[in-house]
Parts: C-alpha cells; sequence; structure tokens
C-alpha cells in the first residue's frame, strides 16, 4: 500500500478484536512516530504504550466510557512536552505532536491495524493513571487494534471549496 492508498482508505475503527499486536509490528508503527518531522527538530513528544488490559479498561472508562478502547491491542498515549521547556518551540510543539500521531496512524493502517483518535478525557484523570507530570500536556489516546469492523467512507466537501490559486476565493484549476 502506497502512502495515498493508506490517505484514501484509512477510517476509524471503534471496535477492535482483543488481540495482542506482534511486538515487530508495534515497533514499526511507534518508530514512526519517532521519525515524524518537528519544528527545529526538537522532538518535543513523548509516548506512553499502554498493552495492559487491566490498565486500557481503566483508559477506556477515564475517555468517557469508551469501552471499546479497552479492545485494542494497545493505547498509546501521546504527550507535549513543556511549553515552557526551552528545549522545545512553544508554538508548536502541539503539532508536532499531532503530526507523529498522524505517522502511527497511517503506518497502522498499511500493516492492517485500526485507530482512531481519542480527545473525550479528562487531562488530570489520565495523568493520575499513569503517572504522567502535572506540566505535560496529553495531545490525544490512540488506540490501535486489529479491525473488528470496516467503517464506510464518510463524506469530503469539494476540492474547489478547499484549494484556492494564489488568494483566498479564486478557483484553483487543476
Amino acid at each position: 500500500m502506497n502512502v495515498i492508498d493508506a490517505i484514501k482508505t484509512r477510517r476509524s475503527v471503534r471496535k477492535y478484536k482483543p488481540e495482542p499486536i506482534p511486538e515487530e509490528h508495534l515497533k514499526t508503527i511507534l518508530e514512526s512516530a519517532r521519525l515524524a518531522p518537528s519544528a527545529g527538530n526538537k522532538q518535543p513528544w513523548r509516548f506512553i504504550v499502554v498493552r495492559d488490559d487491566e490498565k486500557k479498561r481503566e483508559l477506556a472508562e477515564k475517555a468517557s466510557n469508551q469501552l471499546w478502547i479497552g479492545d485494542a491491542g494497545a493505547v498509546v498515549v501521546a504527550l507535549s512536552m513543556p511549553k515552557d521547556d526551552p528545549s522545545v518551540y512553544e508554538r508548536w510543539v502541539e503539532r508536532d505532536v499531532m503530526t507523529a500521531v498522524e505517522h502511527m496512524v497511517l503506518t497502522a493502517w498499511e500493516l492492517g491495524y485500526g485507530t482512531c483518535w481519542i480527545g473525550a478525557f479528562k487531562q488530570q484523570d489520565i495523568k493520575e493513571a499513569l503517572d504522567i507530570p502535572e506540566n505535560y500536556w496529553i495531545i490525544n489516546l490512540l488506540p490501535i487494534g486489529v479491525p473488528d469492523q470496516k467503517p464506510e467512507p464518510r463524506g469530503r466537501k469539494p476540492f474547489s471549496e478547499l484549494f484556492y490559486a494564489e488568494k483566498y476565493g479564486k478557483t484553483l484549476e487543476i
């Protein structure tokens, strides 16, 4: 599968077969995040990989009772380093982490795994569950697992509504 095929076919998966992810696949997915670009190459991310069934269930409960999260083979918790850390560019920290997470999303899809961006949680609940330092910010939870559903494609806005030539509002003719 090439990148554009992964982008075209990827779907958010909210139902997983309760199966582990082989170590080599998980390492490949995580490696794709490590290799992501970042402002000034600061790499202002940290990731917690949760594979323990009890801990995954706890995260699922703390994520607005989205219990299906607990069936994923792993849940990756994406953290941005503190914005006041002099080694990061404050303005770009969260964007950089999101880029790294999207690398994982596409790599997982290429390997046959589903993912879903999870943002419905309270920072403090997840921080307490995983001993995350107070000055870190949780960007999202990313369940990764063997899909147990095949979601249909969702509608996309037309090209002409999204892209302009040279200035806002001028139709891009491609």
